[in-house]
């Protein structure tokens, strides 16, 4: 039997999270480095630009594919590519401490593969609603529709515990509206893109494929709701 002593007061990362901000994160530092010509030489400069360009998800490319009936997979991966490219190191931290936070207690109650499905799920349905809903050609970056998908995931768990102890299940979405008003706060105030769609299509991804993904699928979903 384990005691106090031995017992970690943290439970450990659990390593799919780890890999994620790991390359998200890093990525970034290269970015920092060679803008601050530490890394790659005087040309390091523009490797943000460069990302940027390749691994963007961009609409007008995706206009190029379905007007061509042209799939090649170097332009299909900006469906998820995009989620690793930020505009600046702030932009990335944010959506790193995101990570962490909800990729930690997603892992944790589903396991990494599900991890890893409601992750590049909710990337490929954020920048897929992107492009059809809105007529914007500004490319789409970084990983808010992703971890916001994690989001919808840990709002459906916290719904459900609601709804078992009692409590009020409105509860359950209040981190995703304190996340929206705030969104739309700093757009007013600063101005911004559309891309706060993407954001609110991948946490309805989730928090959807939480049904399906949580132990006992539908099933497992109805009992728990119908439980007193």
């Amino acid at each position: 039997m384990s005691s106090p002593e031995t017992e970690a007061p943290i439970l450990p990362m659990p390593p799919v999270v780890v890999a994620l901000f790991l390359v998200l994160i890093g990525i970034e530092a290269a970015f920092g480095l060679a803008t601050r010509g530490l890394i790659g030489g005087p040309t390091a400069v523009g490797w943000r630009l460069e990302a940027v360009q390749a691994y963007s998800f961009a609409p007008n490319v995706i206009d190029w594919m379905v007007e061509n009936h042209r799939y090649p997979a170097d332009q299909l991966i900006r469906f998820v590519s995009y989620t690793f490219i930020h505009g600046s190191f702030t932009h990335a931290m944010f959506a790193g401490v995101i990570l962490l936070a909800m990729g930690k207690f997603v892992s944790v109650a589903m396991g990494p593969v599900s991890t890893l499905i409601v992750y590049f799920a909710s990337a490929f349905v954020g920048a897929t609603g992107y492009w059809l809903i809105l007529d914007n050609p500004a490319p789409l970056i970084g990983a808010y529709p992703a971890v916001y998908g994690l989001i919808g995931t840990f709002t459906y768990m916290l719904w459900v515990r609601l709804k078992q102890t009692g409590g009020q299940q409105a509860r359950a979405f209040t981190l995703i509206g304190f996340l929206v008003g705030l969104q739309l706060l700093f757009g007013l105030l600063f101005g911004g893109a559309n891309d706060w769609l993407a954001d609110i299509l991948g946490f309805a991804t989730g928090f959807a494929l939480s049904v399906p993904l949580v132990n006992g699928g539908w099933a497992g979903l109805l009992r728990k709701i119908r439980r007193d």
